[in-house]
């Protein structure tokens, strides 16, 4: 026979016992998230870091002092609210041109075709705009917002259907058709829509006024900033909260085994190409619309590959892109300063731009080399 003293004391033991596993258990992700977090913060800061060193000696080899640079970068950027909302200006751009790269990226798929879609969604809204000379302001931005959009999504929305039915390279594809987009614009604004009396620059006909999207307030800040934070959430929300962003993050991590739970996968990757790029086929509109007046060669402003850098500096999360977008919307503010107090060429700017992709891009290969950071030693 069993000993009753034992019999009755087994169920209170083993209810300890779950308990304490389920802490171990808890304790251990805890230890395993907090890790990844770190190396997430750790690693983007250090390529960062790098980056100001190696432009700073390319700021000394150029007859510049790296932390005048650097103090005149601040100034131009951020110190003052005149020059806050310059950066905020630039900033919106590269917020909604990020997305073309961050949406895809979760797919498995590498697309920098942001500045094809962002001239074609700028070119297309100015087409439409055009046509609607005695439409109310609200109904031509409505009209061009939702043009602008379509054009830059149908555009993304080509380099995903290639990928997924011919098996053609999404990056090479993406990157060949900004060229496309490019030639398209430079063909319209010197034939089918040039304005006469654009002589030295040719350009479309302007947008009326009237139409013209008008700034916040009295500031010097435009709609394209509310435009682009509202994506930013957006989009977060969409990849990380919904069924269709559950859809897209299985797809990205393993798409054999996406088709054999039965995902639809060919029509999710067509879906997120064209919302990734609507989101800078709208910035284009907005810099028609809000900025330039008209459409013109300026309207490839190097946005579009601007954004693929802030996309990779957010490593790809929504949220992160606004705040990346301010940091390099500052940048980009400051190349003028650049140019007049130190005698440094306005590319400077792209210099920089191109040391942060390059660090970036080798920062990549360090994750999950460190032991502190595996998931073992949590």
């Amino acid at each position: 026979m069993s000993d009753p003293e034992a019999s009755l004391s087994a169920p209170i033991e083993q209810p300890s016992v779950a308990v304490a596993e389920a802490g171990t258990a808890r304790s251990a992700a805890f230890g395993i998230r907090w890790r990844r977090q770190l190396e997430a913060i750790l690693i983007p800061g250090g390529a960062i870091a790098v980056s100001l060193i190696l432009f700073g000696v390319f700021c000394f080899f150029a007859g510049a002092n790296p932390l005048a640079v650097y103090a005149s970068i601040d100034k131009a950027a951020f110190g003052s609210w005149y020059s806050f909302q310059n950066t905020l200006v630039r900033a919106a751009p590269l917020m909604l041109c990020a997305l073309c790269t961050a949406i895809p990226f979760r797919l498995g798929l590498v697309v920098i075709g942001n500045e094809g879609a962002f001239v074609i969604g700028g070119l297309c809204a100015t087409i439409v705009g055009l046509q609607l000379p005695n439409s109310s302001p609200l109904t031509v931005q409505i009209v061009m917002v939702l043009s602008g959009m379509a054009a830059g999504g149908f555009w993304i929305l080509l380099v995903g259907a290639l990928k997924y039915y011919r098996g053609v390279n999404e990056t090479i594809s993406s990157l060949l058709m900004n060229y496309i987009a490019l030639a398209l614009l430079n063909q319209a604004v010197n034939s089918w829509i040039k304005d006469p009396s654009s002589l030295n620059k040719p350009s479309s006909y302007p947008i009326p006024d009237a139409q013209m999207l008008q700034p916040i307030g009295g500031s010097l800040v435009n709609w394209g900033l509310v435009f682009g934070i509202v994506a930013c959430l957006i989009t977060w929300f969409l990849i990380q909260k919904t069924t269709f962003g559950f859809q897209i993050r299985v797809i990205g991590g393993n798409i054999r085994a996406a088709r054999l739970a039965g995902l639809p996968v060919g029509p999710t990757i067509i879906i997120a190409c064209f919302l990734a790029g609507a989101a800078p086929g709208l910035a284009g509109m907005v810099e028609v619309a809000a900025v330039q007046g008209s459409a013109s060669e300026s309207l490839a402003a190097g946005y579009g590959y601007s954004g693929v850098l802030v996309a990779f500096l957010a490593r790809q999360n929504a949220f992160g892109c606004i705040l990346v977008s301010v940091l390099l919307g500052g940048l980009l503010a400051s190349g003028g300063i650049l140019q007049r107090t130190h005698h440094l060429p306005d590319a400077t700017t792209l210099v920089f731009q191109g040391i942060v992709f390059l660090t970036i891009l080798y920062s990549e290969s360090l994750y999950g080399r460190w032991k502190f950071f595996r998931e073992g030693n949590a």
